[in-house]
């Protein structure tokens, strides 16, 4: 049975600038447009992260910990406990079985993610990888593997979605990056991105936003017009 997830928690808003102070100040331009973030490397390597990570909570926002952690098990599962009972809601883990399994043992209050093949990754980069089969497979062999290790969710482009939703337990949460509410610039390294309405429509629980909303005129507004299209998308 799938969770009920209130719509406007289905934004996840990925806080990708250069500091804390930028995104402190940037988080309260968006006020209550905005009720779950991203934090990853960017914030992690300028400092502050857990100042910051603790300031998002306590004006109770979610977060959401990317740092994609892909370690030896035992160092991995000494970075996740280091997460719990912090008010953190998600985390990512990019690895085999044995450390998804590491993560998902050491979780506590924290829900893992798995991370299946990234939305900046085609079958071209997939090839240079090493590789040899295609993107919907790979990303449903990653799924089925992190369902068995005790992952929560895991991270997959919207355009796998449907077939998540179709061979993988509705229990697995799906959150996709990649979304792009105009069409795709040319600079733009993301490759496999689908618009709000798709990827919901395809079964996504939440999706993650970032230059969208960071880059627009009016990141408020910008985030404010995603929060529609999610409702319209998500009818109660």
């Amino acid at each position: 049975m799938k969770q009920t997830i209130p719509s406007r928690d289905r934004l996840i808003f990925a806080l990708d600038v250069v500091d804390a102070a930028a995104a402190r100040k940037l988080a309260e331009q968006l006020g209550d447009a905005v009720q779950f973030y991203k934090i990853g490397l960017e914030l992690f390597m300028a400092g502050e992260y857990f100042p910051l990570l603790d300031w998002l909570v306590a004006r109770r926002k979610k977060v959401f910990v990317d740092l994609k952690f892909f370690d030896v098990p035992a160092t991995v599962a000494a970075a996740v406990r280091q997460l719990r009972n912090r008010g953190i809601t998600f985390t990512t883990v990019h690895g085999n079985q044995s450390i998804m399994e590491a993560a998902a043992e050491a979780k506590g209050d924290v829900k893992v993610l798995g991370v299946t093949v990234l939305t900046s990754l085609d079958r071209g980069d997939l090839d240079d990888l090493g590789f040899k089969c295609d993107v919907e497979q790979l990303v449903l062999s990653r799924a089925r593997r992190a369902l068995e290790a005790g992952c929560d969710g895991v991270v997959s482009s919207g355009l796998e979605a449907q077939l998540l939703r179709q061979y993988i337990d509705s229990r697995l949460l799906v959150i996709t990056p990649g979304i792009r509410p105009v069409e795709n610039r040319p600079s733009d390294d993301q490759k496999r991105v689908v618009s709000v309405e798709q990827a919901l429509q395809y079964g996504a629980d939440y999706i993650v936003v970032g230059r969208p909303i960071r880059d627009a005129a009016d990141p408020r507004a910008a985030a404010e017009l995603i929060q529609r299209q999610i409702a319209a998308a998500t009818p109660p």
